[in-house]
């Protein structure tokens, strides 16, 4: 049984790392003692983080005025962006942010493939460009 004591114990005995570090044995470890190399995530692990990171891009989404007015799906674009991109590189995409405040969202998927971004992602852009363009 896992206690709140024995978690706090080997909190004690192993540190609490919020960053990626190379342990004493030269394993890439995490968290409480985590070995990345020789465990991994579990899957429910990775979807745990998931779950949080969309929250934070959601977060980040709601920041512009624009947002609140897309409908789920061109919210879902804009979200999927910030989560890949992170959102300082998705703000570069200026002339896109001024098509969706203007609600021209034929505009705002055609500058979504007029870009850097689009070359490297390939279908993943093609396919949000299109979700943006119907909604």
């Amino acid at each position: 049984m896992v206690t709140e004591s024995l978690a706090e114990m080997l909190i004690r005995h192993e540190g609490l790392r919020l960053e990626l570090y190379v342990c004493s044995a030269g394993k890439c470890t995490i968290g409480v003692g985590r070995n990345l190399d020789d465990r991994g995530i579990s899957e429910s692990e990775a979807r745990l983080m998931l779950r949080n990171d969309i929250a934070a891009s959601m977060h980040e989404a709601k920041s512009f005025a624009w947002y609140r007015g897309l409908c789920e799906v061109r919210q879902n674009v804009v979200i999927s962006m910030i989560f890949n991109i992170g959102l300082p590189r998705f703000k570069s995409f200026k002339r896109m942010m001024a098509a969706l405040d203007v609600s021209d969202y034929e505009l705002a998927a055609d500058e979504m493939l007029d870009s850097k971004w689009a070359r490297q992602v390939g279908n993943r852009a093609v396919e949000l460009s299109d979700m943006m363009r119907v909604g």
